[in-house]
């Protein structure tokens, strides 16, 4: 498909981050799209995500970067303690910016509304349902079927486009581990940290405007009640501060929690007119913090090689081997991370207190050295 040729058009399956950015990078290369959404409307619930450098200039690749710095904080990653506030692993953040560039930290809301912006309004159809996708491009959902030359499933882990192409594609699996978000009044914290326990972590990251955002896991049966804030606050209010504070600040109606999943490999992202991008292609752990990342590496690759000689082969090549090494990558560190045993811990903690700061800058980097 040359670029830039009339009529060619292109519909896109999912309305977050994937799929907005897919739209705005096959709009800039002359594309015709539409955005299926199957929401009343194209919002975001309140959370907050960390969009390291290889994220950031595929957002400039896009052309919005600059947009995403008017709204993000530059984020100073402090490193991970234990919980009571003992430093295990200090990241040496100027070193890394030196490397590899600036990690931003932005609400996903900011995120969104910039990458809404950069697609025509009139390609937005929110209230749209899928029912199924056939490779030769055809799309039925709730306002009747339409055809284009490329379909995007950019629908999350539970995708209708991968199950309706790949039927015998494997399941989401559940990861053992149960995550709440929450995005706080301002409370002074400093720099950002993550603090490790058994079986439990809690991270917090400041916003631009003050706020913090606060993450947190712990081993669960698939399917556990999270107990809300006061379940939180049980779990973690005797940890070291700021944690007790953020958990007073917050508001209980603010906790966001999911239980987490991961998908496991497939053996190709793209069939016929239709290919994956983001978590319905490569679901993961976010502990690496590459979800939106490698979502939005995907739509740059799938607008750049849309148009060549090997199309979506090209696309489904450079993709499929990074988003899996990554996936697996962020998998062995959440199992690490969720040790429970005090042996496990005391060994995992003494571990990362003996490594130097420059080994885990340097461990980055087939991660972050990612150009568009």
């Amino acid at each position: 498909m040359p670029e830039g040729e009339a009529g060619v058009k292109a519909i896109i399956i999912g309305g977050g981050i994937g799929g907005l950015a897919s739209a705005a990078a096959l709009v800039r290369r002359g594309w015709q799209v539409e955005v299926l959404e199957r929401a009343p409307e194209f919002t975001e619930v309140g959370a907050g995500l960390s969009v390291w450098a290889n994220g950031v200039r595929a957002l400039d690749a896009l052309g919005v970067g600059e947009a995403i710095r008017r709204h993000a904080a530059l984020e100073g990653q402090g490193g991970i303690q234990d919980n009571r506030g003992r430093w295990l692993a200090r990241t040496d953040q100027a070193e890394l910016t030196r490397r590899y560039g600036p990690t931003v930290m932005i609400h996903r809301a900011d995120l969104l509304a910039v990458l809404r912006a950069a697609v025509p309004a009139e390609a937005l159809r929110s209230g749209v349902t899928v029912n199924g996708v056939r490779p030769d491009g055809t799309v039925t959902h709730s306002a009747g079927e339409s055809r284009a030359d490329l379909v995007v499933g950019a629908d999350g882990i539970h995708s209708i486009a991968r199950s309706s192409v790949w039927p015998d594609a494997p399941a989401p699996r559940y990861v053992g581990y149960t995550a709440w978000r929450m995005i706080t009044p301002p409370v002074p914290v400093g720099e950002s940290s993550e603090s490790w326990g058994a079986g439990e972590r809690f991270g917090y990251v400041p916003l631009a405007d003050g706020r913090v955002y606060c993450f947190a896991t712990a081993n669960a049966p698939e399917g556990t009640d999270g107990g809300g804030l006061a379940g939180l606050r049980r779990r973690f209010g005797g940890w070291h501060d700021p944690i007790p504070a953020l958990l007073e600040a917050a508001d209980p109606g603010a906790v966001l929690h999911d239980d987490l999943y991961e998908l496991p490999p497939l053996a190709a992202y793209t069939s016929g007119k239709v290919a994956l991008v983001g978590d319905a292609a490569h679901a993961m752990t976010p502990n690496l913090g590459q979800g939106a990342g490698q979502a939005l590496e995907d739509a740059v690759v799938l607008a750049k090689t849309v148009d060549g000689p090997s199309g979506l082969d090209a696309y489904d090549r450079l993709r499929r081997t990074r988003t899996q090494k990554i996936a697996l990558r962020s998998h062995r560190i959440g199992v690490a991370a969720q040790w429970a045993s005090p042996a496990a811990v005391t060994v995992r903690n003494t571990a990362l207190r003996l490594l130097p700061g420059s080994s885990f800058v340097r461990s980055l980097g087939p991660v972050l050295d990612w150009t568009a």
